[in-house]
């Protein structure tokens, strides 16, 4: 059965680990293929575990859980883009394993984040998804995200990647 709450420290792993694994799947073709192959699930949760030790409460991480499972990681807070306004937030990060991919996890993290964006009374949600990952985009569409019109490059090994921001109204 599909659980969808708050992730806890003995999380930080396993939650390193689904992002890791998503980076290497949805990412290849489209970053650098030794950035991917460089990255390190141990290296990861070091600087999770830093950063979950430092939260000061305006960051939610959300797992989805499947059988005592961690099979998907959300992060969520306020927007951090320069025009952001009062009542903007943001999904930093969105991952499920690649093998659950199509089985409901990712819509269960979704709408947990749809609902705490109500609770903490965001007007809006915003994201950025790459430009060429096109399964993610499908996806943000299928949930009610648009692209908003802005668009970013990130440098990721010295490449140039495109990003585009999508968003949410909500009620």
């Amino acid at each position: 059965m599909l659980v969808v709450r708050e992730m806890r420290e003995p999380d930080i792993e396993t939650v390193s680990s689904v992002r890791i694994a998503s980076w290497r799947t949805a990412y290849a073709g489209i970053l650098p293929q030794a950035h991917l192959d460089g990255l390190s699930v141990e290296d990861d949760a070091r600087g999770r575990r830093k950063r979950f030790g430092d939260a000061d409460g305006t960051t939610l991480d959300l797992v989805a859980e499947d059988a005592g499972s961690v099979v998907g990681w959300l992060a969520m807070g306020p927007c951090r883009d320069d025009d952001a306004v009062p009542g903007d937030g943001e999904i930093y990060a969105f991952y499920v394993r690649p093998d659950v991919i199509g089985t409901g996890a990712g819509r269960a993290l979704a709408d947990a984040a749809l609902r705490a964006a109500g609770e903490r009374s965001y007007r809006r949600l915003l994201l950025w998804v790459l430009e060429d990952n096109l399964r993610a985009r499908r996806f943000y569409g299928a949930a009610g995200f648009v692209p908003d019109g802005t668009r970013s490059l990130w440098e990721v090994a010295g490449v140039a990647v495109p990003e585009l921001r999508y968003r949410r109204d909500l009620p």
